[in-house]
């Protein structure tokens, strides 16, 4: 398995690293997102193929990481099409050696986030489904529906020129300044859990998956580079100051 899972990492580096070329001689990010979606269904399906095992369990997680991967990929192409480019490049994609960080970090990210289902893939023991996989089913779906909810409520929130330099405070963003991130959060969080059905001994050191996901949205890449956008252009806004003050920054909940 460990070697298995070394060729994983060493396809989803090599595939960034490739497309880097390409998207530095273009100077652009436009298939950033898409090529990291797509790198996570092409290891997923790679990892249960190689075993050949096929059981329900890891048929289901392979098929909930493709629908997830299609979804956000699709969603997320589409939307730089539409905005021309992608803010976090701004600096970034005349810069082959920064941009080359950039793709690197897709890759490890792709890796890490994978790994409990990889095990899971590559593993040839087998276990009856049980708690831990409807929860975690039941978890990944919630999270699925959040992510797909938020993403759908803020695009047609933009797409209306009445919300022109306005930022969204409707639907689940009412509840949480950042409803996509915990939906993504959530769909890890359940696919780690189903897996651990079947994972043991070193194999749980795959918790990182939802520990990374939620360490990288909320502390590096996501969260914090919009919350420093956001307060740049509504800091002073009334209306802004009262929202940030009432709803939380990612779980809907108050501590």
């Amino acid at each position: 398995m460990l070697q298995s899972l070394g060729l994983c990492l060493v396809l989803s580096l090599a595939i960034q690293w490739i497309l880097w070329a390409v998207a530095a001689l273009l100077h652009t990010e436009k298939f950033y997102d898409l090529a990291g979606s797509g790198t996570f269904i092409l290891l997923s399906h790679l990892s249960l193929q190689w075993t050949g095992t096929n059981y329900l369990r890891q048929k289901v997680q392979t098929g909930l990481i493709t629908v997830w991967g299609v979804r956000l990929g699709t969603f997320l192409f589409l939307r730089i099409l539409r905005d021309g480019h992608d803010r976090r490049f701004d600096k970034v994609r005349d810069n082959p050696g920064t941009f080359f960080v950039y793709w690197t970090v897709q890759g490890i990210w792709i890796f890490v986030t994978l790994l409990p289902s990889l095990m899971l893939n590559l593993e040839k023991r087998n276990k009856p489904l049980g708690l831990a996989d409807y929860l975690g089913w039941t978890l990944w779906t919630i999270g699925f529906l959040t992510q797909a909810i938020a993403d759908q409520q803020k695009w047609s929130f933009k797409a209306d020129p009445d919300n022109a330099g306005k930022f969204i405070q409707s639907g689940l963003w009412a509840y949480s300044r950042h409803p996509n991130y915990l939906g993504e959060i959530l769909q890890w969080s359940g696919l780690f859990l189903s897996a651990s059905s079947v994972l043991g001994g070193y194999q749980y050191v795959s918790v990182i998956s939802p520990v990374f996901v939620w360490f990288l949205l909320n502390y590096v890449s996501g969260i914090p580079i919009l919350e420093r956008q956001a307060m740049k252009r509504w800091g002073e806004d009334p209306t802004y100051k009262s929202y940030i003050q009432l709803t939380p920054v990612l779980w809907p909940l108050k501590f």
